[in-house]
């Protein structure tokens, strides 16, 4: 006779209640990124059929995203753990407002990237694996926002280099290699001490999710070098970010790869940095950076003056570019060095903000080159006479980026001042005006050598691979995404009261991470 079968309760390690149906939402992103990506690359031998699945699969994902927003936003934090292991053994992807809200920005600008590189990638560069890396990079970027596990935050920043490596060389040419050398060292080093921070924030915590770090942090506060870790982490995500004074690499990488490329990079993968510090510095470790607050003020402040300073004095349009994301990343500082619900909503704000006005100014730097025949300023003339739709599309966006009104780059700037100004920080505010002075003389001289004076005699062809295809055929696809992001620009300018009330929730939950909390341990405590 066969002994009976002992019962094991298994509720201590794992989830024995089914998964809500809604919280799928949480993977599936970054699932369907991967799994389209798998597809795409199966389809590497036909490029055109390649290049038409890669544009649903990207709208799918803005609407993927979309949904886990209007989840996130109605019920709060949601959490979803791998293997049904119990947090914090299992890995989990744990969604806030701020987590949300990044994520389906971002794919909005993905999607607006890909529609662009119908025309800007060509048969060659489809081959090379343009649109595979283009999901994959998604991936990493997705999975940064989305995940609760801080080693998790490592990976898909790995994730995303490994991709982004593969898309900055994307044509092998001279400067390619030479920009991509440039980016992969100073990334590789900020990966490296974001590494090491890991290792000692396991050493001392005995945990990697984000959640028990937060509840640990204060009874460790006495015992374990947090002030260390914030320090690395500061340091980290301050080179992936390219804040002063680790912010060299790149105005000379983002300028080599095809523009589109560009365009993606200058709206996606520094914003993932500054994700990260926020994350990092005022979720889990808030008093340490109360105590670094001077040290970031004063990199905001060094940060915002360089980028303006750099984009007044470059003659390249891409170069230009790239200081005005390095001036655009000193006010998202600004915000995490003033904490609070204004400053912290700021940079939020600022965050979302930019994310599609970089990607956006970029696109339309690649149109510039195609009507004007180059990136040189002392080049180009006339546009305004070729086109007046473009031209004021681009006055829009170049009025955005100063930060001046009725546009979406006016009211995070409005923001960060109030708060540096209530906090006393006059300097801190000043030097977020002067910034945007500085950097509205230097569009002022780009729409007027560019736009406003009469067109050159003979324009200097420029190289296919740094800018869009010359066909007529091809306007609708660069056409589409510019005037759709200027659209988003423009709309969040004029009415901006639900943008700031995301904004707002989403530094509040941050600020107060409970919420976050009792999603990833409902029982209202961490083992």
């Amino acid at each position: 006779m066969a002994a009976p079968t002992a019962t094991v309760d298994v509720s201590a390690a794992l989830i024995t209640a089914p998964v809500p149906i809604g919280h799928w939402l949480a993977i599936l992103p970054v699932a369907h990124c991967i799994t389209f990506g798998a597809v795409l690359l199966m389809l590497r031998g036909y490029p055109r059929l390649q290049a038409w699945l890669a544009i649903p699969g990207l709208a799918a994902l803005a609407l993927i995203d979309a949904a886990l927003l209007a989840k996130v936003a109605a019920d709060g934090p949601l959490t979803m753990v791998m293997g049904r292991w119990l947090p914090p053994f299992g890995i989990a992807f744990t969604v806030d407002l701020f987590g949300a809200l990044m994520a389906f920005t971002a794919a909005l600008a993905a999607l607006a990237g890909g529609i662009y590189a119908l025309a800007d990638i060509g048969e060659s560069g489809r081959r090379y694996g343009f649109f595979p890396l283009l999901m994959l990079l998604m991936a990493g970027v997705t999975g940064a926002f989305l995940t609760g596990d801080i080693f998790n935050l490592y990976v898909w920043f790995e994730v995303l280099l490994i991709s982004s490596f593969g898309l900055i060389i994307l044509g092998s040419e001279r400067e390619q290699i030479d920009g991509a050398l440039r980016y992969a060292v100073l990334n590789l080093i900020a990966t490296t001490l974001f590494l090491v921070g890991v290792g000692i924030l396991y050493a001392a915590f005995g945990t990697l999710n984000m959640a028990d770090i937060a509840a640990k942090a204060g009874d460790l506060r006495g015992t374990a070098p947090l002030m260390t870790l914030a320090s690395l982490f500061l340091l980290a995500f301050g080179m992936k970010a390219a804040a002063f004074p680790v912010n060299f690499w790149l105005p000379a990488a983002y300028h080599t790869p095809r523009i589109v490329v560009s365009a993606l990079f200058a709206g996606l993968l520094t914003k993932v940095g500054i994700y990260a510090l926020i994350r990092v510095m005022v979720m889990l470790l808030p008093m340490e950076r109360q105590e670094l607050s001077l040290v970031i003020a004063l990199a905001a402040a060094a940060t915002i003056l360089v980028g303006a300073l750099g984009a007044l004095a470059e003659n390249d349009i891409r170069r230009l570019f790239g200081y005005v994301v390095i001036s655009g990343i000193g006010n998202m500082l600004a915000g995490v060095a003033l904490g609070g619900l204004g400053g912290i909503s700021g940079a939020v704000f600022y965050a979302l903000h930019s994310m599609v006005l970089m990607t956006a100014l970029y696109l339309a730097a690649g149109e510039i080159a195609r009507r004007g025949g180059g990136f040189s300023l002392s080049a180009l003339g006339g546009l305004y006479r070729q086109s007046g739709g473009f031209t004021a599309l681009s006055l829009a966006l170049f009025l955005a980026a100063c930060g001046l009104p009725p546009f979406s780059g006016f009211w995070p700037k409005v923001i960060l001042v109030k708060a540096s100004l209530d906090l006393g920080a006059w300097w801190l505010a000043a030097s977020i005006l002067v910034g945007g002075f500085l950097t509205t003389i230097a569009f002022g001289r780009l729409f007027l050598l560019a736009y406003w004076r009469p067109a050159p005699i003979a324009p200097t062809p420029i190289a296919l691979s740094s800018t869009t295809l010359r066909s007529p055929r091809a306007r609708w696809h660069t056409g589409l995404p510019l005037a759709a992001l200027t659209a988003l620009v423009v709309g969040f300018g004029i009415l901006p009261e639900q943008l700031l009330a995301l904004s707002q929730s989403a530094a509040a939950g941050l600020a107060d991470p409970q919420a976050y909390l009792h999603s990833v341990f409902p029982e209202g405590r961490a083992p």
